[in-house]
């Protein structure tokens, strides 16, 4: 999972290098955090968090564990 963000952050970003995406398991949940260079967080977020809303569609759809629920928080 932590490929398929990074991938599509990537596209979007111009400092690809500066993006970590880290993960948080825990009982009913896993959180992934998405940090990426100051300069590139309005990009990730889009216009009104369109961009944000379409990047976590995504991740929701591919979630291969049906136990769990998946957040991504873009900080």
């Amino acid at each position: 999972m932590k490929a398929l963000i990074e991938s599509i952050v990537a596209s979007l970003v111009d400092y690809p290098d500066d993006i970590v995406v880290t993960e948080t398991e825990e009982d009913i949940k896993i959180v992934y955090h998405l940090t990426v260079n100051q300069d590139d967080v309005g990009k990730v977020i889009g216009k009104n968090g369109r961009i944000a809303k379409a990047i976590r569609t995504v991740v929701y759809a591919a979630k291969s564990d049906g136990n769990k629920r998946i957040y991504l928080d873009i900080m």
